[in-house]
């Protein structure tokens, strides 16, 4: 079972295709909604040396990071071997 954790943002990395995605207008409602109601849904990262890589949750992310949060509800998920 997952444990949600709290984790510093600045220890995540989002992939530049995963940036490549992002949308101002879902950001500015999102902080509206966290400021309101707090951060409902954690993230996904994976581990990756002393970081994380972003999985799921770029929206939430940057929400948090124009509300001047340091840190982020998240889970630590294992990375697939294939």
């Amino acid at each position: 079972m997952l444990e949600v954790r709290t984790l510093p943002i600045p220890r995540i990395r989002v992939p530049v295709k995963r940036l490549k995605t992002l949308e101002p207008g879902r950001v500015a409602s999102l902080s509206e909604s966290i400021l309101e109601e707090g951060q409902k849904t954690p993230i996904r990262v994976r581990a990756d040396g002393d970081g994380y890589i972003l999985i799921e949750g770029l929206h939430r992310i940057e929400a948090l990071k124009a509300l001047g949060e340091e840190t982020v509800e998240g889970f630590v998920v294992r990375s697939q071997q294939h």
